[in-house]
């Protein structure tokens, strides 16, 4: 039964891209488009695999005991997305930084869970916000921080068309919302990148 749902599902979604094509005035019958309405589910389908992923199960045990205190930071993550609103990509890099509370985690999770909120459609203040609250969820550290920086199509492609422009969000819990030493050592540190 499973089997013949998510084969329904897909012959659905190919479908409907063949409409897509149809309706801006495209033949899907010619030879450069014959494979794109599976093309497009494939595509869809893994841009939007952050819908199916557990947190849990990506963490996958990669917590340690350890009695580190100092900053860990992840910088430069490249982040891929799709606009909630227009189905166009935003992409950029985002910088994860956590203080230990007695555990730390692999730091390959660290882009793994970007991922997964990165692979939803989305809004760019959201997903810089489920990030820090995911990690803060499973480490249960002093505090997290997370800045994003996208371009994003939907401003350069299309609408303003303003092809420079970048958004900046940013989420700090605990330690970096409260003690601004610790803030200013993360935003130093993503900026520069010196120690």
């Amino acid at each position: 039964m499973h089997l013949k749902s998510e084969e329904r599902r897909r012959d659905a979604l190919e479908h409907e891209v063949t409409n897509i094509l149809k309706a801006i005035g495209e033949d899907p019958s010619r030879e450069g488009l014959l494979n794109t309405p599976k093309r497009v589910r494939k595509a869809y389908e893994f841009l939007t695999s952050g819908y199916k992923a557990d947190i849990d199960t990506i963490v996958n045990g990669a917590i340690f005991e350890e009695d580190s205190q100092g900053m860990v930071l992840v910088r430069d993550i490249e982040m891929y997305s799709l606009c909630e609103h227009h189905l166009l990509p935003f992409y950029g890099k985002a910088h994860v930084g956590y203080i230990p509370n007695k555990k730390i985690i692999g730091i390959s999770k660290i882009p793994r869970i970007v991922d997964v909120f990165a692979r939803r459609l989305q809004v760019q203040e959201r997903m810089t916000e489920q990030i820090a609250y995911a990690l803060m969820d499973v480490l249960d550290p002093l505090g997290v921080a997370v800045v994003i920086k996208a371009k994003h199509l939907c401003m350069m492609m299309r609408g303003v068309e303003k092809q420079n422009s970048e958004l900046f969000t940013s989420c700090m819990l605990g330690e970096f919302k409260t003690n601004m030493v610790t803030r200013s050592e993360f935003l130093d540190l993503i900026r520069t990148g010196s120690t």
